[in-house]
């Protein structure tokens, strides 16, 4: 392991050596972004659904006469009536977090909606599964007949019965994939056409909600709330899915202008395009992008900007680790680029402090160089890499670290070394930043590395509120 430290000493301006051909970075040093404070919008947005949550339920309770329930069977259908108008609702509330509406990420943020989505995707799961049970074993308890007996006279007998069948299937085949272990060895291009399934889920429950909820198949005021919320969920998903992408890309017109060799398996990706200057993006944020050219089309993958916005061009730097990571250093200049984005709250508006430290691992290292630009002067930076070979835009980062008044420290070798283990221990931490615990700490890299840094970081004093982690998908 040999670990190398840059020190901030020099007060010149300069302009980054790169590697390539691509366009110029900009001369100019970007200032610290201002703070934003996002935890009222997280907080109102969550009275907001739990509000919508009791109203969805609060019915029943109001419809259910004292005393009718004084039989298991009659108990039974009520519990899973109850958990089929929770499910409902909870299945909703996860369409309209999949619909990446702009107001509610810059509310909640891109990591909390990724948060959110993941916790109540398996609270979901496990209502619906509730939901099923209860309502098979009350109505056979009602039917005085057994329970496969129920489930072929619910699936012959019920309209709509099959499809609601079928959308379970997809929510517990959804929940297995979206199980760390699972996700982690599914191709991601596998991942995300399964996920997309979870729209059908919505199709498949609509009719059996309103042919068969006790409270939604008459008409009243409980179903015309209820037909309102798939309303506005369906325009949330049709203003965040189709037209804010239409009007951004529309507007801006990206293009690919270079592709240069950051490693041999490394490439940054130069994009150029229109009105970039009027483009509101961090450093730290990340597009969804969508390379229209043969072989890469018909997949979207999320990267984040490896530079500060200069209204000239933006950056990606991207690891090969897949086909389709491959085929982007064959991309000729001039080939369209089809975006969705920004988003994320990786970034120095975030921050609630003043000063900040910066953990990167491999290619992790692209959101936070440019996440190096906007945070305040005198930050820190500690870089994992396996060797020296693997350390990506070291250049960009001496100037960075010269530029911005920031220390930066290349740790470099095995995870299973001595002194890499040591660095990113509490007492490595608190010896290379002995304010550690009054810094925001940004993290970006391979889970293992992010999962061993926060667990030292909270021993070493920092409030998970300082932490902030880099997350793109769920």
């Amino acid at each position: 392991m040999t670990s190398h430290h840059t020190r901030s000493a020099a007060r010149r301006r300069e302009t980054p050596a790169r590697t390539g051909t691509g366009p110029s970075a900009p001369p100019a040093v970007p200032v610290a972004v201002p703070p934003r404070r996002g935890a009222a919008g997280r907080r109102g947005v969550a009275v907001l659904l739990w509000t919508g949550l009791v109203a969805s339920v609060v019915p029943w309770w109001l419809d259910t006469p004292a005393g009718s329930l004084d039989s298991t069977g009659e108990l039974l259908t009520a519990a899973g009536r109850i958990t089929g108008l929770f499910a409902g609702y909870v299945l909703l509330v996860q369409v309209l977090l999949m619909s990446r509406l702009r107001p509610l990420e810059r509310w909640i943020g891109a990591e909390h909606l990724t948060r959110w989505h993941r916790d109540i995707g398996a609270t979901l799961v496990v209502a619906v599964l509730a939901h099923m049970a209860l309502i098979v074993l009350g109505y056979a308890s009602l039917d005085r007949i057994s329970v496969p007996g129920e489930v072929r006279l619910l699936l012959t007998e019920y309209q709509h019965m099959v499809a609601a069948f079928a959308a379970a299937g997809v929510m517990v085949l959804l929940g297995l994939t979206g199980i760390r272990a699972v996700r982690r060895v599914l191709p991601y291009e596998l991942w995300h056409v399964l996920h997309l399934s979870g729209y059908a889920v919505l199709l498949l429950g609509f009719g059996h909600q309103f042919a068969h909820g006790q409270q939604l198949f008459r008409p009243g005021p409980v179903r015309t709330l209820w037909i309102a919320m798939y309303a506005g969920v369906l325009v949330a998903l049709l203003w965040g899915r189709i037209v804010e992408p239409l009007v951004f890309n529309f507007r801006h017109r990206l293009r690919v202008a270079d592709v240069v060799a950051e490693s041999p398996d490394t490439v940054s990706v130069y994009l150029t395009g229109h009105r970039l200057d009027q483009l509101e993006t961090l450093g730290g944020q990340f597009f969804r992008w969508r390379f229209l050219a043969r072989g890469c089309w018909w997949q979207a993958h999320p990267f984040s900007v490896s530079a500060a916005r200069n209204g000239r061009w933006l950056r990606i730097t991207v690891k090969v680790v897949g086909r389709h990571t491959a085929d982007l250093r064959d991309l000729d200049p001039g080939t369209r680029v089809w975006a969705d984005g920004p988003a994320g709250t990786f970034t120095a508006a975030h921050r609630t402090r003043d000063n900040a430290l910066l953990i990167a691992g491999g290619s992790g290292i692209a959101p936070v160089r440019a996440l190096l630009e906007e945070v305040p002067p005198g930050a820190a930076l500690i870089y994992r890499a396996r060797t020296t070979a693997d350390v990506l835009l070291r250049r960009e980062l001496d100037w960075l670290a010269r530029a911005r008044h920031a220390d930066v420290w290349y740790v470099i070798g095995s995870r299973d070394d001595p002194g890499p283990r040591q660095v990113l221990s509490a007492a490595g931490l608190r010896h290379l930043v002995p304010d550690v615990a009054r810094r925001d700490v940004y993290l970006c890299g391979p889970p293992g590395l992010v999962e061993a840094s926060v667990r030292a970081l909270r021993r070493a004093g920092v409030p998970r509120r300082q932490i902030h982690v880099a997350t793109f998908e769920l």
